[in-house]
């Protein structure tokens, strides 16, 4: 099979789907691997690594797309709709509740579309865990930073000093980046609170949390209460493949102090707040009722090294499943890839999107030859 590595082209997207070592457990396969010349430039990688691993270089995106598999980091923009086309496996994040057009697009083009964050094995999404740890441990850092009245915030360092009581975080969801927030905002010397409706997590989190660390059963009335001496407020809520749920409304935004920080880790699902909308690492924060809102929807990609390489770890075993075994054997054999699909032969085949756009569902098994 031929498997493309493409250049990201969303804005200050350095990562790359596949590092040199996952390209050569690709050519080893027997697969060949065409790499976009310079894409993994931002992530600390050569072409000439590239070469090494046995990858073939390509000059153009167009190159790279041709191929029977393209893997990718973020969901195709606008620019890339070109190179869609029927019979394309394509493997990514795809975050498609939030995403009509791009939607719309894969089912026009008939693409079958395996999406990252909905690969499902029990209650986990192994590929969406990586990038929701380095979000979740990014969101208490940049919230930290603009928390600066220099950047716009109200001037609390999170941690307080000696003498002075620190700042108090807020995490709405006790899931993997929630988890991975509040214990960096805790690290950092925060006093950190998670809401959380599973009573189980909320034993986990107060075994193994920081003592400075608290949870907090998750309902409007706890959220209403907490929120007037919250310095930053981060929103960690998933709902697999589904749009966020808006938790925060404008009206609450004004019980908040003029100044507080409000992270939004569920953007590129849509985003929690009502006031929520995407931004980029070019141009991150804006502000609604005097509260700074961070909502940039590729937030690991400010780690790319990092990040690529916690990725790859995930998705390249997948990826060289579907290699071998092509699409329909793979689905068959491999179980959690299943949930992963989100189009094929022009249908919506997960129903949280399909839901999302009021548009049919279809089982994949129903149209599957």
């Amino acid at each position: 099979m031929q498997i493309g590595i493409p250049r990201e082209v969303k804005v200050k997207e350095n990562r790359i789907s596949c590092t040199p070592g996952a390209a050569r457990m690709l050519t080893q396969s027997g697969h060949k691997v065409l790499v976009e010349e310079g894409a993994g430039e931002g992530a600390g990688y050569s072409d000439v690594q590239y070469q090494q691993a046995g990858a073939t270089l390509v000059p153009t995106a167009a190159d790279a797309w041709a191929a029977d598999m393209v893997i990718k980091v973020k969901e195709p923009m606008a620019s890339e709709y070109q190179f869609l086309r029927p019979g394309l496996l394509l493997f990514t994040y795809l975050h498609l509740a939030a995403d009509k057009p791009l939607t719309e697009e894969l089912m026009a083009k008939k693409v079958s579309a395996i999406a990252y964050e909905t690969v499902q094995v029990g209650r986990r999404l192994p590929l969406l865990e990586p990038m929701s740890e380095i979000a979740g441990r990014m969101s208490a850092i940049v919230g930290a930073h603009f928390l600066s009245k220099a950047q716009g915030g109200e001037g609390v360092l999170l941690g307080g000093v000696p003498g002075v009581t620190p700042g108090k975080a807020l995490v709405m969801g006790g899931g993997t980046a929630g988890i991975n927030a509040g214990r960096v905002a805790a690290g950092i010397g925060a006093e950190v609170t998670i809401l959380e409706v599973d009573l189980e997590k909320m034993r986990f989190l107060d075994i193994t949390m920081h003592a400075s660390a608290h949870t907090l059963y998750s309902n409007e009335q706890n959220l209403l209460e907490s929120l007037p001496s919250v310095d930053l407020l981060i929103g960690a809520v998933l709902l697999p493949g589904a749009k966020a749920p808006k938790l925060i409304t404008r009206k609450m935004l004004e019980v908040m102090k003029r100044g507080a920080v409000f992270v939004d880790i569920a953007i590129d699902q849509g985003g929690c707040a009502e006031t929520s909308r995407t931004t980029t690492h070019e141009d991150p924060i804006y502000f609604e009722e005097d509260i700074l809102h961070y909502c940039v929807a590729n937030m690991p990609g400010a780690y790319a090294r990092t990040s690529t390489q916690a990725l790859t770890n995930a998705t390249s075993p997948y990826a060289v499943k579907m290699a071998n075994l092509g699409l329909e054997a793979a689905l068959q054999q491999v179980p959690e890839l299943r949930p992963g699909l989100n189009t094929y032969g022009g249908h919506i085949t997960y129903q949280a999107v399909a839901e999302a756009h009021d548009l049919p569902y279809t089982p994949y098994e129903s149209v599957a030859g």
